[in-house]
C-alpha cells in the first residue's frame, strides 16, 4: 500500500512530540506539508528543520500546515524542537508504518553497511486529503522554498 499523486492519502495517526495522538485527518481543510526525515538532530536534518522554521509563516499565509516524521521518539523530537525553536509538529513513527505507507522506508548503504531507514521525501497533500505532489530523494538545499513555491502555484 503506496501513495498516489491524485489519489486520497489514507488516514493515519502517530504521537507528536508530547506524546499526543495526531492524525492526519485533524488537518482536513488545510494543506499538510508532510516531510520524512531520517534522524533528529543531525546535519542535513536540522538544515531541512530550520530551513522549514524560517519559512513557518510564509506556509501559514497559504493555509499549510507543516508535520514533520521521523522514526525517532517523541522525547527526542521535543528536544530537536526545544534545540532549534522548530513550530510545528513533529511525529514520531518509531515502527515505520507511516513511513511504510508512504514508501520511504528503504534499505540504505552507508560506508558499506547496509540498513534500513527513512529516504527523505515530502508530500504535498490538499485541504480534502488528496496527494497533489511528491518530492522523493530530496536534497536538502532549496527544497522548503520548492516546496512553498509548488503550493504558491498549484493550490491557491
Amino acid at each position: 500500500m503506496s501513495v498516489e499523486v491524485g489519489k486520497q492519502v489514507e488516514d493515519f495517526t502517530l504521537p507528536n512530540q508530547d506524546g499526543e495522538k495526531v492524525s492526519l485527518s485533524n488537518f482536513r481543510g488545510k494543506h499538510v506539508v508532510l516531510y520524512f526525515y531520517p534522524k533528529d538532530m543531525t546535519p542535513g536534518c536540522t538544515t531541512e528543520a530550520c530551513d522549514f522554521r524560517d519559512n513557518h509563516e510564509s506556509f501559514g499565509e497559504l493555509d499549510a500546515v507543516i508535520i514533520g516524521v521521523s522514526p525517532d521518539p517523541a522525547d527526542r523530537h521535543q528536544k530537536f524542537i526545544d534545540k532549534h525553536d522548530l513550530p510545528f509538529l513533529l511525529l514520531a513513527d518509531e515502527e515505520h508504518q507511516v513511513a511504510e505507507q508512504f514508501d520511504v522506508w528503504k534499505l540504505k548503504k552507508n560506508f558499506g553497511k547496509e540498513y534500513y531507514g527513512i529516504e527523505r521525501s515530502t508530500f504535498i497533500i490538499d485541504k480534502e486529503g488528496v496527494l497533489q505532489k511528491e518530492y522523493r530523494k530530496v536534497k536538502v538545499e532549496g527544497h522548503v522554498e520548492e516546496a512553498l513555491g509548488f503550493i504558491r502555484e498549484n493550490l491557491q
